[in-house]
């Protein structure tokens, strides 16, 4: 693995952590009635985008279990239809995908030990 993957990879994961920590154990209900999370989320999610823009595609290749077009078309979406995007989808792929994402990053980052 190529040194810049692996520091773009533990940002993501440290991206991820950070949305983690902003969520907690919030609802989607409360999730929807607050808008400086709702917000912030969306941002991490767009941090995680970028990020994934800057993976090797060597990388890319070697690991097609990780969603990295979905994750970077989230960013799109995010960025660029912010007043028409659903957050109820914001807070799904911060709940759900997110950690299954950790951990395939994760488990790339071990394997490269």
């Amino acid at each position: 693995m190529q040194h810049r993957d692996r520091i773009v990879l533990e940002k993501i994961i440290k991206e991820i952590e950070i949305s983690d920590e902003m969520l907690g154990t919030v609802s989607l209900e409360d999730f929807l009635a607050d808008e400086k999370l709702k917000r912030a989320v969306s941002m991490t999610i767009i941090n995680i985008g970028e990020l994934i823009k800057l993976v090797s595609d060597e990388l890319r290749v070697a690991h097609p279990e990780v969603p990295w077009k979905d994750a970077a078309g989230m960013r799109d979406i995010i960025a660029h239809r912010y007043q028409t995007l659903r957050m109820e989808d914001v807070y799904s792929s911060a709940i759900s995908d997110f950690p299954a994402i950790r951990i395939q990053i994760k488990t790339i980052l071990d394997e490269d030990q």
